[in-house]
């Protein structure tokens, strides 16, 4: 097998929190596949060659008490993770099988963004020359629609239209929306195997002993279990698919099957049950099955073509290993989200703050993700600050200052973090983060009316960090496992830059405190650069010994924003500094330990001058993803000297990896933009 990368994790199915399976080896036929959480999520795949079967993807087993030996596995020659698709090629027995999965996760088009379906395709020709009997199983386990294998499932056909062909499964108790929490999978709703019907596909649900069943003939059982509920432990039910290929020859045979879910509501917001976006208009889930088939190629033509794109971009601004890193992160950035909208029709993106606290709408958690959604669509960032900002304006929140979350996933009734006490809360953290983030998406879309919409909530933020933004009390910041930290130097520029954030709004908005704010954060500045500084580098906080310091990643928004606040021999000599303190897997987040966050990172690597620094600081997150013993999906914790994962999975922060394409905006010219659109900045801007 010839592998350049080899993501610790392999995304095969990445739709939402709940619908999300993964390959967490090297061959796709080395282990069952499983949930983001590690958990069994079983899906099989075997290959009838002139009637030797042969295993291309998980285990035909499931029991653990048993001897039971696996049919042989197809060698599989290649992976290739590309943003949108995740591609297997394997080889034997005279074939060549070519297995992708895709989902199509388009950042333009937010109906086939939230669509609840994965695609498997399946190319297979003859590579000897010689023709061969083809036969493809595929199944899906009952284990992708319970929480816990005890529970019951119940299944059904369902019939579409005579051109559809499709099962489905979910629990028999269907408790909607009722489970909380971090580590948990889906268990109500139901989950689909669907195909386009023809003569050559036979279909069962049955016990997972049709596998077994095929591997020794090369058929299905005839008939479907019977309806009795039953638990994923033991006679687990699969709902198994044949796609009788016939004779192959040199040309390709190309077949697909689909995998959907559907949910039935998705959030809880505010008390109200709220659906998929996709659902906005009263599209049945049968009618939307109809679209993902009858669309198949134009979708296919679409990730190709969107894959290859976000493929050069990648490569041209950072390098091969920034285009693989980019690559892993994409599906898995957008797919812990949920996509809904209010009911005033507003869209909400929803993040699961996964292997953390399960928080939802994280404010911390959509900061360091929104690189990747500014540079596709700011849309999405509005959508994720629209809870907070809702929250916050209730008389539940009684702080004068930003919230963390609005619950837990996927319940968003108000936060829960920190058991809303005053010294568990991130108060300089959050304010920052959202008008950061607010400044983002006007400057991205050049129109300030998000910032209209919300302007008392901002004020109000933007006065608590000139208040208390400069030297922190003792709290906690995005980085809270690190514990409370007073007089913090990088929360206190994330201080300045949201003050900052908020004069170029008050610029675009035309209100007169502009230059206050502006010229308050250039104050601030000048004093933190005295307050932080030592010879060649900044400290840790600003009471800390001189040998104390930590990534200043916040300092990023200072070039994109084209503020200018800090001196720029601030990056000159961190750049190096961090250069020089890094261990195998990367530089540490500061002195104090040895693990590091992947996204903050970037964020630091993307403000080097010279593409050889950017390279030097990044390579070693590319070697941890391709070597750490920690098979997870892509983690953003992590320890830099042993490459083991310290906490934290399959989380929408790897979206701040996008952070280097942002450079590509120019955004000292989209400031510039701004005055073409007789948006005025001001000279102090240093424009």
């Amino acid at each position: 097998m010839t592998q350049q990368f080899r993501p610790p994790s392999v995304p095969l199915v990445t739709v939402d929190p709940y619908f999300s399976v993964w390959s967490a080896a090297d061959h796709l036929y080395d282990d069952h596949t499983v949930h983001w959480t590690n958990k069994r999520n079983s899906m099989v795949g075997i290959i009838m060659v002139d009637g030797k079967p042969r295993r291309f993807m998980g285990k035909v087993e499931m029991a653990s008490n048993t001897e039971y030996e696996e049919p042989a596995a197809l060698i599989q020659k290649s992976l290739k993770v590309d943003p949108l698709t995740s591609t297997y090629i394997f080889e034997g027995e005279g074939i060549e099988l070519e297995v992708s999965f895709s989902t199509p996760l388009l950042l333009d088009d937010l109906d086939l963004l939230s669509r609840p379906v994965s695609y498997v395709t399946f190319r297979v020709h003859s590579s000897d020359g010689n023709p061969h009997d083809v036969k493809i199983y595929f199944d899906v386990s009952s284990e992708l629609c319970v929480n816990t294998p005890d529970q019951k499932v119940i299944w059904s056909r369902k019939g579409i239209n005579d051109n559809i062909v499709s099962m489905c499964m979910g629990t028999e108790e269907q408790p909607i929306l009722k489970r909380v929490g971090d580590d948990t999978r889906i268990d109500w709703g139901y989950c689909y195997l669907a195909a386009p019907q023809s003569s050559s596909l036979k279909t069962v649900i049955h016990s997972y002993n049709v596998r077994k069943q095929f591997v020794k003939t090369g058929q299905l059982l005839n008939e479907d279990n019977d309806q009795q509920p039953q638990s994923a432990i033991g006679e687990t039910p699969v709902m198994a698919a044949v796609l009788d290929i016939g004779e192959i020859h040199e040309n390709q045979s190309s077949h697909y099957l689909l995998l959907a879910y559907d949910d039935i509501h998705s959030i809880e917001y505010f008390e109200k049950h709220l659906d998929a976006y996709w659902r906005r208009n009263g599209q049945t889930f049968d009618e939307m099955l109809v679209s993902a088939v009858e669309q198949y190629e134009e979708i296919q033509k679409r990730c190709e073509e969107f894959n290859h794109k976000l493929i050069n971009d990648s490569k041209s601004a950072g390098g091969e290993k920034y285009k693989d890193m980019l690559s892993l992160a994409y599906r898995q950035a957008i797919a812990a989200h949920k996509l809904v909208i209010d009911e005033n029709g507003d869209v909400l993106f929803l993040s699961k703050e996964n292997f953390s606290n399960g928080c939802v709408a994280t404010v911390d958690v959509s900061y360091p993700s929104i690189p990747l959604f500014l540079y596709y669509n700011p849309e999405f960032v509005k959508a994720m600050m629209r809870p907070i900002f809702r929250y916050a304006a209730t008389e539940e929140w009684k702080f004068n200052f930003a919230p963390h979350d609005v619950g837990c996933y996927p319940k968003a009734n108000g936060q829960v973090y920190g058991e809303n006490e005053l010294e568990n809360q991130m108060p300089i953290e959050e304010c920052g983060n959202m008008l950061i983030m607010a400044a983002s998406v006007c400057i991205y879309e050049n129109n300030a009316n998000f910032a209209k919409e919300n302007w008392v909530l901002l004020t109000d933020w933007a006065n608590y960090l000139k208040e208390n933004g400069l030297d922190p009390d003792n709290q906690l910041c995005t980085d809270d496992f690190a514990g409370h930290l007073a007089h913090n130097a990088n929360l206190s520029i994330k201080a300045i830059l949201g003050i900052g954030a908020y004069s170029i709004m008050c610029n675009m908005l035309e209100e007169k405190d502009e230059e206050v704010y502006y010229q308050m954060a250039k104050e601030m500045a000048s004093q933190w650069v005295k307050m932080a500084g030592v010879e060649d580098h900044y400290k840790l906080t600003f009471d800390s010994t001189p040998e104390t310091w930590s990534l200043k990643y916040n300092l990023v928004w200072d070039r994109l924003f084209g503020l200018h606040l800090f001196p720029e021999e601030i990056v000159e000599q961190e750049i190096p500094f961090y250069i020089s303190n890094q261990n195998k897997f990367g530089t540490p987040l500061d002195s104090r330990n040895t693990y590091t966050k992947s996204d903050w990172l970037v964020w630091c690597a993307s403000m080097a001058k010279s593409k050889e620094d950017f390279e030097q600081m990044i390579t070693p997150l590319w070697d941890f993803l391709n070597e750490t013993p920690s098979r997870v999906p892509f983690t953003d914790w992590y320890d830099t000297v042993t490459g083991k994962q310290i906490n934290f999975q399959n989380r929408s922060v790897v979206g701040g990896l996008f952070i280097k394409l942002l450079n590509s905006f120019e955004t000292d010219d989209v400031a510039r933009q701004l005055i073409a659109s007789n948006i005025n900045l001001r000279s102090s801007f240093g424009l």
